[in-house]
C-alpha cells in the first residue's frame, strides 16, 4: 500500500513554513467542541475528544480554554448559542489537483464564500459535493516514532487490527487501519510500548497528479496555504506529487 504517505510527507515539508503561524486556537478549540458534542463530554470515554485535547495541549492552549470548549460541546456553557457543524468541501486546484477540505462552521454561507474566493484567486475551482471525494478513501492512521524494530512494529500492528504500515522517515512509521479500528490500534500500539505521536483520520488519495511546472506548483501551494489559514478549515488534503526541490523553491 505504498503511496499512502505522499500527502503526509508533503504536509511535513510544508510544516516548516506553516510553523510560523501554527494551528490557531480557534481551529483546535472547535475540534474539541465537535468531539464533545458527538460523544460523551468526557475524554476517558471519548477517543475523538481525547485526541483533540492532546493536540490542543501540545499547541499550548491553556486548560481553561480547553475546559470551556468541552463545556460548549456539552451544551453546558452559558451565553454561547452558536452551533458548529462539520462540512466537507471539494474542489480542483491548478493542474486538476483534487482537494478535499474539512471544515467546522457556524455559518455555511460565510465558509463557502471564503473557500470560493481562495480557490478563484489561486487558479482553482470550488466544486460540487462528490466531484473529487471518489478519489479518496478515509483511513485511521497512527504515527509511531522511535521505531527500532520493524518486526516488532508489524507484530503489534497486526494484533491491533492494522491493514498496513509504511516507514516514512528514519525510525518513524505510519500504521493504517479502518476508521472504526483506530482507537483499538492506538491502544494496542501503546500497550506494546510504542510511542504513538498522533492518531487521526486521514483521507488517502487513490491516485496522484504529478506537478512539475514551477508556476503551477507555486499557485497550488499558495492555494493550500490560504485554505489552511481559514479559521473554519480544519484540514486540507490533496492528491499531488511534487519533487522536493520544486516544493522548497515554491515555498521560499
Amino acid at each position: 500500500m505504498a503511496g499512502h504517505s505522499k500527502w503526509a510527507n508533503i504536509k511535513r515539508q510544508k510544516a516548516v513554513v506553516d510553523a510560523k503561524k501554527g494551528k490557531t486556537f480557534t481551529q483546535l478549540s472547535r475540534a474539541i467542541i465537535v468531539a464533545a458534542r458527538s460523544g460523551v463530554p468526557d475524554p476517558a470515554g471519548n477517543f475523538q475528544l481525547r485526541t483533540a485535547i492532546e493536540k490542543a495541549k501540545a499547541a499550548g492552549i491553556p486548560n481553561d480554554n480547553i475546559e470551556r470548549a468541552i463545556a460548549k460541546g456539552a451544551g453546558t456553557f452559558e451565553g454561547d448559542g452558536s452551533q458548529l457543524e462539520a462540512i466537507r468541501y471539494e474542489g480542483y486546484g491548478p493542474g486538476g489537483v483534487a482537494i478535499l477540505i474539512e471544515a467546522l462552521t457556524d455559518n455555511r454561507n460565510r465558509t463557502a464564500a471564503d473557500l470560493r474566493a481562495a480557490f478563484s484567486k489561486n487558479g482553482g475551482n470550488l466544486g460540487e459535493t462528490g466531484c473529487v471525494s471518489w478519489m479518496f478513501n478515509q483511513k485511521g492512521v497512527c504515527t509511531v516514532e522511535g521505531v527500532e524494530d520493524e518486526e516488532q512494529l508489524l507484530e503489534a500492528a497486526l494484533e491491533g487490527g492494522a491493514e498496513s504500515y509504511e516507514m516514512t522517515e528514519d525510525k518513524t512509521a505510519e500504521v493504517f487501519a479502518e476508521v472504526t479500528n483506530l482507537e483499538n490500534l492506538n491502544q494496542s500500539l501503546k500497550e506494546k510500548g510504542f510511542q504513538v505521536a498522533d492518531a487521526e483520520l486521514r483521507w488517502i488519495p487513490s491516485n496522484n497528479v504529478e506537478v512539475s511546472d514551477p508556476d503551477q506548483a507555486r499557485s497550488l501551494l499558495k492555494l493550500i496555504d490560504t485554505l489552511d489559514s481559514l479559521d473554519d478549515v480544519q484540514n486540507v488534503t490533496a492528491n499531488f506529487e511534487m519533487p522536493e526541490q520544486l516544493m522548497s523553491v515554491s515555498m521560499s
